[in-house]
């Protein structure tokens, strides 16, 4: 069986006439932090190269600066000098030499910079920067221009088969095209035609010094999401302007950062915005890269074979996973580690202004730390536990040689992921599910379900290693009546124990309150597409500039919930960076009701007894939610102490606190290797 034979259209070539791209799949930009880190484009070299050997079509990088004004942050990474060149050689020639294509992405922050150098087409401040830019004149525009096609003739000295310029997602280019970032009265500014006069102006000079067999994709924003942003007609008038100016290749852009629709996470359905796509794909006639959430073969397949798109963009999938494309042309999909868009480890990262990677898969921008060679000598390894942190720990342990026993006192593997498979928006999870679950079967991994670890069993088995991964289980309140039936644990909730009340109090507001109110409120008809979009209010018929309806279309739940807090201000304030919003906004659309600076007093058998500023309440309830946080399960550590049992603890089991998957798998794939 021939590897086209699995996904014919994926792995389908697309000629551009000069040049002939291997498959359908691009690897879209992403920063990664990588860029400002020590000896970092030799970290890039090796990050790039791994995933060009498994036959990536193209690879796009992250965002360059074309000038100072440009960065991100400050010192960020920029290409605008031949001193430059050289190290992004380094990238060009690992990527070559695995038979692979790389473009550099061109990207200009504008208003969304994070220093006081920032610029934009007038002065508006963005909401996500606190940095109010400074009105570009009309010698600073021009300057600008020359900066964008300077740096692609640099990247073009570097090695770079061509660049992506980043139109879209409300960076500089967007912030010129769109009546809601360009106030101004000059020839830049009012009309559609002087407003997409910036970006023209970069093509088509890009194209004269670069020459006709250099690729030039535009990231061109289709949906803009946001108030004032541009109409359907525009963005056709746009990119059929953009065509004539000579770009081989269209890229989906999708909302600017400060829009309040969500785009990338998790809850997004897979391919939620490929109807753009396909819309302006019937326009033109230059190829179309459609984009966001697509992160399985199957998925892209279908796009492809229906005929939304050309070519499909896939960015955070490679970060979970550098052989999704070869293990697709195999045959092996079912050995994909997935992405599972929860943005914990990668953009969360990036936003605070760390080195990004990802939670499933944390070899991801650190491949230089990790060896892939096996353990010359091959240990009996035992694993207790088998939630993400002792998966992650058996799988890595038997795939470098060693041989390993996995205990699971339940009757599946999971641990806290299991309960989190069964939110609303988080399905996603069971794809890590099912990966963990092939590669024990891969790896030989002996696997005892329904067995509780004990001191004989450890003992009978003379184990080199022996690994504690039990996890967490909830934290009692320590509230007065909480042995009451009204009152139920978060796990026996989500594991479908007990059925849902129809006035529920939930006490804790962290990210399993969070996700314990968003399985309350939740309907079916939001997590399809077209029940997404309508729910927060995407215009899907584009009567609106920006394609944003006025007020979002959220149906109505049928529970009536409430979240309990102890400490006083915003809810929900230490969820993730960026995708907090969402859940946030989520439940406010779905009018849960939020009360902070709670004194609990007791649990009634028919409701909550509290106060709020000395002031005692009552509010009558069917039923109670626990998620008062978790503590550690470590009953077997002072036995394996007593008699003196080497042992090492990780996950949830070393440190309860916020569930923290992230740290938990990292802390089983590190400690494999120590072995």
């Amino acid at each position: 069986m021939t590897k086209n034979s699995h996904f014919p259209h994926l792995f389908q070539p697309l000629d551009l006439g000069f040049v002939q791209l291997k498959n359908r799949v691009i690897m879209g930009s992403m920063h990664t932090g990588l860029e400002e880190s020590d000896n970092g484009f030799e970290k890039m070299a090796v990050f790039y190269a791994e995933r060009a050997k498994h036959e990536v079509g193209l690879i796009v990088t992250g965002g360059v600066a074309p000038n100072r004004e440009g960065w991100l942050t400050p010192f960020g990474i920029k290409l605008t000098n031949r001193r430059e060149v050289k190290h992004h050689q380094l990238i060009t020639k690992a990527v070559h030499d695995e038979d692979g294509k790389i473009c550099l992405q061109i990207l200009h922050a504008g208003r969304y910079a994070y220093h006081p150098f920032n610029v934009a087409p007038s002065s508006i401040k963005a909401p996500i920067s606190k940095f109010k830019p400074r009105a570009l004149n009309n010698y600073g525009i021009r300057r600008t221009i020359k900066s964008f096609v300077n740096c692609a003739k640099l990247a073009k000295e570097g090695g770079y088969d061509g660049v992506e310029v980043m139109g879209s997602e409300g960076y500089l280019i967007n912030q010129f095209i769109a009546p809601r970032t360009n106030k101004r009265s000059d020839e830049w500014g009012g009309s559609f035609e002087n407003r997409v006069k910036f970006p023209l102006e970069i093509v088509n000079g890009i194209r004269k010094e670069c020459g006709d067999e250099f690729i030039i994709i535009f990231r061109l924003s289709m949906l803009d999401l946001v108030e004032e942003g541009s109409t359907w007609e525009e963005v056709v008038l746009l990119a059929k302007a953009l065509e004539k100016a000579g770009v081989n290749l269209i890229n989906t852009g999708i909302g600017w950062h400060e829009a309040r629709v969500p785009t990338i996470a998790t809850s997004v359905p897979r391919g939620a915005y490929t109807w753009i796509s396909e819309r302006l794909k019937k326009e033109i006639s230059v190829p179309i890269i459609t984009t966001n959430r697509i992160n399985m073969p199957q998925v892209a397949e279908d796009i492809l074979s229906s005929g939304q798109a050309d070519m499909i963009s896939m960015a955070r999938p490679f970060l979970a996973d550098p052989e999704i494309l070869s293990k697709s042309s195999q045959g092996r999909a079912n050995e994909i580690n997935t992405c599972i868009a929860c943005n914990q480890a990668c953009l969360d990262h990036i936003f605070k202004q760390k080195t990004a990677t990802c939670l499933v898969n944390p070899r991801a921008c650190r491949e230089t730390e990790f060896s892939e060679e096996k353990h010359p000598t091959s240990k009996s390894v035992l694993v207790i536990g088998a939630g993400p942190a002792g998966l992650s720990c058996a799988i890595e342990a038997a795939k470098n040689g060693h041989r390993v026993t996995l205990v699971e006192a339940s009757d599946a593997i999971g641990g806290q992921f299991k309960l989190a498979q069964e939110i609303p928006g988080k399905e996603e999870f069971r794809e890590t599910l099912r990966y963990f679950n092939t590669m024990l079967l891969k790896y030989n991994v002996n696997v005892q379900l329904s067995t509780r670890a004990t001191l004989e069993l450890i003992k009978a088995g003379k184990y080199d290693e022996i690994v504690l991964s039990t996890g967490v289980k909830g934290r009692k309140t320590g509230i007065q009546g909480e042995e009451l039936p009204i009152a139920v644990a978060y796990e026996r909730l989500l594991s479908g124990q007990v059925k849902p009340g129809t006035k529920v109090g939930i006490i804790g507001a962290g990210g399993i309150g969070f996700d314990v109110a968003t399985y309350l409120s939740a309907t079916p008809k939001e997590h399809d597409v077209n029940g997404f979009l309508q729910s927060w209010g995407v215009d899907v018929d584009y009567k609106q500039r920006g394609a944003l309806n006025p007020s979002p279309e959220m149906q109505s739940s049928e529970r009536e919930v409430y979240m309990f807090q102890r400490k006083e201000g915003k809810l929900g304030s230490r969820l993730g960076k960026t995708t907090g919003w969402i859940h946030r906004s989520y439940l406010k659309l779905k009018k849960v009701n939020m009360i902070s600076g709670v004194q609990y007093e007791s649990i009634a058998e028919n409701g909550l007894h509290y106060s709020i500023n000395g002031k005692s309440e009552f509010l009558e309830l069917d039923q109670i939610v626990i998620c008062a946080g978790q503590k550690s399960v470590i009953e077997l550590v002072s036995e394996l102490e007593s008699n003196s049992i080497d042992h090492r603890i990780i996950g949830g089991a070393k440190f309860a606190g916020e569930l923290d998957a992230q740290r938990a798998i990292r802390e089983g794939i590190e400690l494999a290797y120590s072995f």
